[in-house]
């Protein structure tokens, strides 16, 4: 019989790889960026909650604060690189006052890590007490992170259109949240429990939404240009047979 640590470690290892699919899933949205050379209506608010929450995590799990978390560390430490790098696309494209937000967001955002760290290491001298300070705030925020979509779902349902909101990301957030919280309820752990179900119902209700407004979300111009091209080959095609069938 499989040991609860074992199956923990298993589960771990499939939650590490979801996780990576869902911090690796805004790639197309970060191609299309790059292509257009500017960000449009992209918003940089999930990121920079991913950023804080990723960072907050990695602290979590170290030894000195919670043991015997070291694939808690691994993806998060490996998504907080990856949403930096998005992060410098996105500021690298964005026009001066955005990023000056963004800038002000991640400075921010690494002072208050610090002062997290500084705080829990001066005042709590045990692995539960350090564990519980940080866990409860690393819920406050795993929340944020999940509430920050809520601007892009406000978006799809004023717009009826799913256009930036990727469903690649939505998926993987909904598979993220469930995977993390069959994790925590074997070795229990409720502040992963806590923060993973909310992620849950967040990529729930995104999938909803895009179930819901997939079809009304107008076609983009690119896509637009390459359906006429297409048609007009297809009708190019029909013409060319017809006068064949005549000739003949």
């Amino acid at each position: 019989m499989v040991s609860a640590t074992v199956a923990r470690n298993i589960v771990g290892i499939f939650g590490n790889v979801i996780s990576l699919f869902l911090f690796l899933s805004p790639i197309p949205t970060f191609i299309k960026i790059y292509k257009m050379k500017k960000v449009e209506e992209y918003k940089a608010d999930p990121y920079l909650a991913t950023v804080l929450n990723c960072a907050l995590w990695v602290f979590y799990g170290l030894p000195i604060v919670h043991p015997d978390s070291l694939l808690v560390i691994t993806i998060n430490v490996t998504g907080l690189a990856i949403e930096l790098f998005y992060l410098s696309v996105f500021f690298y494209f964005a026009p001066t006052p955005r990023k000056v937000k963004v800038g002000i967001w991640l400075i921010g955002e690494m002072v208050f890590v610090g002062i997290v760290a500084t705080l829990t290491l001066l005042l709590f001298h045990t692995h539960n007490q350090r564990s519980t300070f940080v866990g409860i705030i690393c819920v406050i925020f795993i929340s944020i992170m999940y509430i920050a979509p809520l601007t892009i779902m406000s978006k799809v349902i004023k717009t009826k259109s799913v256009k930036y909101m990727p469903f690649s990301l939505s998926l993987a957030n909904f598979l993220n949240g469930v995977i993390w919280v069959i994790y925590a309820l074997i070795k229990f752990d409720l502040f992963i429990l806590i923060g993973n179900g909310l992620g849950t119902i967040s990529g729930a209700v995104q999938l909803i939404l895009y179930a819901c407004y997939y079809k009304t979300t107008p076609i983009d111009d690119e896509e637009e240009e390459n359906l006429s091209k297409a048609n007009s080959q297809l009708q190019l095609s029909g013409n060319e047979e017809q006068a064949k069938r005549v000739s003949a």
